[in-house]
């Protein structure tokens, strides 16, 4: 049915343009993929600086905190954690009161204040001093003490001796550097370390650490909700591609099922057209049976009538003939038409399944073509891909260079041949006129007929000069009549008629094929474009496949971290009996580049870096983090090589008590090469090299459990 070709046809244009939105939909969510990855990645970062500086801050504060606490029992809470001292005046502070800021307020302590009555009247500090008193905020049981310490403003701090002269009994002036002048000539210069200043300057830094600790834990929520809205975003810039992925494979199937309809339909209606032209000498052949039997009956219709009764039987006779052949013609035109039928039925299917094996061979050809050049595209692709770049450019600018010096070179060829036409014109004039002169000459001298003669000459060379310079300009040349040169022109004529001719024979040939290289260059340069476009959406894809690899690895990365942390402060608290640590991603707010800093407190020091420690710490919180990993992914064996070399016997008790914890909760078993007699003597076997002679070395091994067994006494028998 042509109406059904037509809208299989239709169908397939229709799935053609659904594949190609969809391609489209495609590209727009593989250029939208990188964007999220990049963003993911900047939220990721952003989170874990965040993350890094609020465990960097709370690590500091537990620090701090944990110093300030660390007060006897027995002497009850201080006046220095009682007293409120404004930032930069701990140093003065400190100065003023001394070791009796560690004192107690309670009276059962053993150094206490006790609360007086103010003095009345108080007395004066010098001249712009500030009492502390006024500045310090802290118990009662201070009043007095605070009250006769004045601050000393900068601009005096030279005047302090003087000052010193004129207090009164129990008064003293500070400085916020810390610098002390008592009444009875005590001084203490700036900078003198005391326990009472330093303990009020960590208590001011933890209130501090305190406030940038709850900032840090806000920006920390809010990298971590910019975090999810990122990863909420790639999550749908992937699920959007992966959708338009599975969209445009269905229009491909589509657009496959429409061209297989539409193929199968001009199969059909090329079989109906066959069958009619098969069909058409039947009827040829029928028309031909019809006119023999016109003609047959004319013949019967002329002829004498018979015996009507014979006539009549052998009609009856000859009908059952005709009608015994007639069945048996169309038994066998309809056999003859089914095998005619079944026959063009398999040529049919033979010629559908010959082109559809052609079409599948091709599509398989292609697909393999197509295949393989894409590779070698894409390795062509990665290995030119930076000498591409400027290629462009370059080609570019060779271009324009070119260009210029061929309109330069056509210019000066311009210039050149115009300069050479009227060298020409003149040196023919030049001749012309000297011709004339000799004819006018030979004129005077001979007879009127030889005149005519010289100027019919004169005509002929004049005519063979103009053809000559026609066909040197490529067209006729128009000169001017001979009498308009004189000798002088002819000789300035031929000067720079050699001229001009030297100089166009040292200006070399002219490349004639200038404006097709130049249209080759362009044409080469577009495809380079195309090219470049190319490899460009290729990069895009890869940033976005590597940007995923990145993700992937920063995700698996903060996790191992966070488990090796874990080990790692479990053990350094194991090895060191006690104390804390922790590791911290340092240097880079990207984890896969960032780098390992770890932050150790023995028992009794303060938290530092890994670099601060002495070697022996050094070595076991090295042990610790080696063994932290380890935990994380034990293998069956391992070995220790001299790893107890900078221990002392304390800690390699330690070290071989954390062995034997690994080998009870890790199944491993460790090979230590060591030469420490304590830790040769908790290994279970132990195997060694000696010489017994010269040149010759023997390994022996002991077994320590068998051994012990041998060397305790038998025992008695059974009673």
């Amino acid at each position: 049915d042509p109406a059904g070709l037509a809208a299989a046809h239709a169908e397939a244009a229709a799935a053609a343009a659904a594949l190609a939105a969809a391609r489209s939909r495609v590209e727009a969510a593989e250029r939208a993929r990188p964007d999220t990855a990049r963003a993911l990645a900047e939220a990721r970062a952003r989170a874990g600086v965040a993350q890094a500086e609020r465990t960097r801050l709370a690590a500091e504060a537990r620090a701090l905190a944990d110093v300030l606490a660390a007060r006897p029992a027995k002497e009850g809470p201080g006046v220095v954690d009682a007293i409120t001292v404004p930032d930069g005046l701990e140093a003065a502070a400190g100065a003023a009161l001394g070791e009796a800021l560690t004192a107690g307020l309670e009276e059962t302590a053993r150094r206490h204040w006790r609360a007086l009555a103010r003095l009345d009247p108080v007395p004066a500090l010098p001249e712009d001093c500030v009492a502390l008193s006024t500045l310090l905020a802290g118990p009662p049981a201070l009043g007095r003490a605070l009250s006769q310490v004045g601050l000393l403003p900068p601009q005096h701090e030279a005047r302090a001796g003087a000052l010193q002269a004129l207090l009164a009994p129990g008064q003293a002036l500070v400085s916020r550097a810390g610098a002390l002048w008592r009444w009875d000539g005590f001084c203490v210069a700036a900078g003198t370390p005391g326990e009472a200043a330093v303990r009020l300057a960590q208590r001011n830094r933890l209130a501090g650490l305190r406030e940038a600790l709850a900032v840090a834990d806000g920006a920390e929520r809010e990298a971590r909700e910019a975090l999810a809205v990122a990863e909420g975003a790639e999550r749908e810039a992937a699920a959007a591609e992966v959708t338009a992925r599975a969209e445009r494979g269905r229009a491909e199937a589509r657009e496959d099922a429409a061209r297989s309809a539409a193929r199968r339909l001009l199969a059909e209606a090329e079989a109906v057209e066959a069958r009619i032209a098969a069909l058409a000498p039947t009827l040829a052949r029928l028309e031909s049976e019809q006119t023999e039997a016109a003609a047959a009956m004319a013949a019967v219709a002329a002829a004498p009538v018979p015996d009507p009764e014979a006539a009549r039987a052998e009609m009856e006779a000859a009908r059952a003939a005709l009608s015994a052949a007639r069945r048996a013609e169309r038994a066998a035109e309809a056999e003859a038409e089914r095998l005619a039928r079944e026959a063009e039925v398999r040529a049919r299917r033979r010629a559908s399944i010959g082109r559809e094996r052609e079409d599948w061979q091709l599509r398989r050809e292609d697909a393999e073509g197509r295949r393989t050049d894409l590779a070698a595209r894409a390795r062509e692709a990665e290995s030119e891909s930076l000498r591409l770049a400027a290629l462009p450019e370059e080609l570019a600018q060779r271009a324009r260079a070119a260009i210029s010096a061929l309109e330069a070179a056509e210019a000066a060829h311009r210039a050149a041949a115009d300069g050479l036409m009227a060298a020409e014109r003149e040196a023919t004039a030049a001749e012309r006129a000297s011709r004339a002169a000799e004819q006018a000459l030979a004129a005077a001298r001979e007879a009127a007929i030889r005149a005519e003669g010289g100027s019919a000459a004169a005509v002929a060379a004049l005519d063979a000069v103009t053809a000559r310079i026609g066909e040197r300009l490529g067209g006729a040349a128009a000169l001017p009549e001979p009498e308009s040169f004189g000798a002088e022109a002819l000789e300035k004529a031929l000067r720079r008629h050699e001229r001009l001719v030297r100089e166009r024979e040292e200006m070399g040939p002219v490349n004639l094929r200038a404006e097709a290289e130049a249209e080759e260059i362009a044409a080469r340069i577009g495809e380079i474009e195309r090219e470049r476009g190319e490899i460009g959406h290729a990069i895009a894809k890869l940033r976005g496949s590597i940007g995923h690899l990145n993700r992937e690895g920063r995700e698996r990365l903060a996790s191992v971290f966070t488990e090796i942390d874990r080990h790692f402060q479990a053990l350094f608290a194991r090895m060191f009996g006690g104390g804390r640590a922790h590791l911290a991603l340092v240097g880079s707010d990207d984890p896969l580049e960032a780098g390992l800093e770890i932050y150790a407190q023995p028992p009794g020091k303060k938290l530092a870096t890994l670099s601060l420690l002495s070697g022996g710490e050094q070595a076991l919180t090295a042990l610790s983090l080696i063994f932290a990993v380890f935990r994380c992914n034990p293998a069956p064996v391992a070995v220790l090589d001299e790893v107890d070399a900078p221990l002392d016997d304390v800690n390699v008790e330690r070290f071989c008590a954390l062995l034997d914890d690994m080998v009870r909760e890790t199944g491993t078993r460790f090979l230590v090469v060591t030469h420490h007699h304590l830790t040769m003597a908790r290994m279970d076997r132990l195997y060694g090299v000696t010489m017994q002679e010269r040149g010759v070395s023997r390994v022996v091994s002991v077994d320590l459990a068998r051994a012990v067994e041998l060397a305790q006494p038998p025992r008695m028998a059974a009673e």
